[in-house]
């Protein structure tokens, strides 16, 4: 049982459905529980929320209440919604959950996600309706949120809504679980450009995102890096404004309510009847809703193919093969299900006969203790899904084997095959393992049915669904510290008061500036970040006031510096340092230096570039610098790590220094760096006002070097030696030109 967090004021849970359907019968409202594994799971989980804070715990389930409602019940819909449901309803027209539902989220979404792309639909009209119905869910979460609430978004149809809570509620911690599976690279980048970079800022407007398995997670980092550019650590994006940390909960049952079902009286009403129909047979027992990514007609013809392997088994085992209606009208579906209908008649028409029919087909929706009652009759479960996100079919029917016997025959593709390893586990593309498995099932010693059963069990007893809920509501509580230690470095209102204050009093200032990340942003080649008109005209107002001084102190080479900024009465510190320039002085060398290893170490540096598609060498006068910023970025990362070990190891024994910056490794000679080459400046006049911006940590030595009484700031929310942060190049020239302009 998962102890739950309590610091915080109310829980809200937001999904694509309530876990209720209303409709209007005769002009009067109807409520009927909704079915399926996420509004049965949270429902279970909320029910054990109140039970253990009965009096300080509140929760609300935001959510479509199942069908178009006119506008002259809705208020009493949302009434008796909140009073007898904690819930609070979002009204959508037809045509909106037309477009949304059965367009964005079930014919692009789902198929993809999935693995189908060719049944996968790109139109640009799903996604806008997708757009707005994530905006429609958002301003009705507005309607009731409160300080001190918390927000737990459920599933693909709303992985827009993060981003727009975080944007207009930065102060909401918010959730996000994806109950499907989240595609490889390869996969998700089917989608068109600027809908895949949507989705992901979306998803990564939340503070915790939850996946099933580690394989979805790391599909989604592994997206992540390669479409926005953003690496992880340890599972934690860092964002300009926030860090958003990605883990995985593999979602559990209530395995109490199927344990305890499976011995209810209503239960043992309904054995009783199957017992009696099906005699001796031994029976293999499959459930799935009806979607073609279940495996339900490969599952069919493995079973085909079993009896046709093995024809002793004819007369002596059948095959209950329960399907549940899903979306209803839909063209794909139907189709599915008469090619369904059509191979169960063709197996029972080849291998049947009149005392034995092979396949017992369903296409309906069973009630716990029915289902419950095949559960404990079943001498086999089925569970081959050519893709799942979970599967909770294949806990359930371990949670109900009361007596331990039982044999699981579980897809590797379905999330579930992660925890259930003591299942027999295939492959559902091939009919010849669904066979084989089949086999082995039916044959396999009671002593280690119940060895493998009994393993799962304890498995899913100590991890059930309380547990997996209340897991991810607490990490999403601890994100709150993380939350206030980011924030810590901020510049503040009120230091940036006082830094603005000490600037306007000081009678001789020293400013040191980096440039690239700090006055302009990086760009896929160092010859294209150019410095703009707002730089030029920040640092024309600097020095415009004799009381500055102003040093750009950077990695580039001078004569890059030179071209750029020469005309400018401003101090350059080029190389980290190496290179200094007066305003208006030619340029010094701070330390003389033999880099006659340039030459020896070139030949390695052009060795990885060849390596590395996208990758370039520049060579400056006591520096090789290795850029890979435009290479791909799974690759690169790796081979950036093998490359600094191979420098590292190399020149151990000569007078250099290997240094890793953002997406460049550099080798430079030891002995001087950003910090050393600010003393030049720093001890040359008694400044009552100093202050160091960088952006990476090169720009560490800088501010270890400055006195304590200056002022510095790092670019980007990290670890870092300086007082304060920024969250980016946009903060750095706003701050500059508020000195300027007092």
């Amino acid at each position: 049982m998962s102890t739950f967090n309590t610091k915080y004021k109310r829980l809200v849970v937001v999904s694509n459905r309530l876990p209720f359907t209303a409709r209007l019968d005769n002009e009067k409202l109807q409520f009927s529980e909704s079915a399926g594994g996420l509004a049965t799971g949270l429902s279970t989980f909320l029910d054990s929320y109140k039970y253990h804070f009965p009096a300080s715990k509140e929760h609300i389930w935001v959510g479509w209440p199942g069908s178009t409602i006119d506008d002259s019940h809705k208020e009493e819909l949302r009434s008796k919604a909140l009073r007898e449901f904690q819930s609070y309803p979002v009204f959508l027209s037809e045509e909106d959950m037309d477009q949304f539902y059965l367009g964005f989220c079930n014919k692009t979404l789902w198929p993809l996600f999935h693995y189908f792309p060719s049944y996968t639909h790109y139109q640009d009209e799903y996604w806008q309706n997708y757009k707005k119905v994530n905006q429609m869910f958002f301003e009705t979460l507005l309607e009731i949120l409160e300080e001190g609430d918390i927000v737990w978004i459920q599933d693909y149809h709303l992985m827009l809504l993060p981003r727009l809570l975080r944007q207009h509620r930065p102060d909401i911690l918010a959730g996000f679980f994806l109950h499907i599976p989240f595609p490889s690279f390869e996969i998700f980048r089917l989608l068109p450009i600027t809908w895949r970079k949507e989705i992901l800022e979306g998803l990564l407007g939340s503070d915790l995102i939850g996946f099933h398995t580690y394989e979805y997670t790391h599909h989604f980092i592994q997206s992540v890096l390669r479409i926005l550019g953003y690496d992880h650590s340890m599972g934690r994006i860092s964002l300009p404004n926030h860090i958003v940390k990605v883990d995985t909960y593999p979602m559990g049952i209530d395995f109490k309510r199927f344990f305890e079902a499976s011995t209810h009286p209503e239960t043992e009403h309904e054995k009783q009847i199957f017992y009696s129909t099906l005699n001796d047979l031994k029976v293999i027992f499959s459930v799935d809703r009806l979607d073609y990514s279940k495996g339900i007609l490969k599952r069919l013809q493995g079973f085909e193919y079993f009896l046709q392997l093995y024809p002793e088994y004819c007369g002596k085992v059948v095959l209950i093969a329960l399907v549940v209606p899903s979306r209803i009208g839909v063209d794909q579906y139907e189709n599915m299900k008469k090619q369904i209908e059509e191979l169960v008649g063709r197996i029972n028409g080849k291998y049947g006969s009149i005392s034995w029919t092979p396949v017992l087909y369903q296409y309906k929706n069973l009630s716990l203790y029915p289902l419950s009652a095949l559960y404990c009759r079943s001498d086999v479960a089925l569970v081959t899904p050519l893709r799942d996100g979970m599967n909770l079919i294949a806990k359930e029917y371990i949670a109900s084997r009361t007596e331990g016997t039982g044999v699981l025959i579980l897809s590797e593709m379905a999330g579930s095959a992660k925890e259930l390893g003591e299942a027999i586990i295939i492959n559902p593309n091939d009919c010849v393992e669904i066979a084989e498995a089949l086999r082995e099932a039916l044959l396999m010693p009671v002593g280690e049915q119940q060895r493998r059963i009994g393993i799962m069990q304890e498995r899913l007893r100590r991890y059930d669904v309380v547990r997996w809920a209340g897991d991810f509501v607490n990490n999403l509580i601890e994100m709150q510290q993380v939350r206030k230690d980011f924030n810590s470095k901020i510049l503040t209102d009120i230091a940036r008061k006082s830094l603005i204050e000490r600037y306007s009093s000081a009678t001789r200032r020293l400013l040191f500036l980096d440039y690239d990340g700090t006055l302009v942003p990086f760009r896929r080649r160092p010859s294209l970040a150019s410095p703009t008109a707002n730089v030029f005209e920040v640092l024309s107002g600097l020095t415009a006031d004799e009381r500055n001084s102003i040093v750009l102190i950077s990695g580039r080479d001078r004569s890059n510096l030179e071209q750029w900024f020469g005309h400018l009465p401003i101090g350059i510190a080029a190389e980290h340092g190496y290179w200094l320039r007066e305003a208006g002085s030619d340029w010094q060398i701070l330390k003389q230096c033999n880099a006659d290893w340039k030459i020896h170490l070139m030949p390695i540096f052009q060795q990885y570039a060849d390596r590395l598609p996208g990758a370039f060498i520049e060579e400056r006068d006591h520096s090789l610098v290795f850029h890979y910023r435009a290479s791909d970025p799974d690759q690169s990362r790796s081979l950036a790590a093998e490359f600094t070990d191979h420098l590292m190891n190399f020149t151990a024994n000569i007078d250099v220094q290997v240094l890793q910056g953002s997406k460049v490794v550099e080798l430079r000679q030891a002995g001087v760096n950003k910090g050393i080459a600010s003393m030049h400046w720093v001890s040359k006049e008694n400044y009552d006002f100093i202050m160091g911006i960088g952006d990476d940590w090169t720009d560490e030595d800088l501010f270890l070097a400055l006195p304590k009484s200056a002022f510095s700031l790092r670019v980007g929310v990290t670890n870092t030696q300086a007082q304060y942060n920024l969250r980016g190049v946009d903060e750095v020239l706003e701050l500059l030109r508020s000195l300027i302009n007092g």
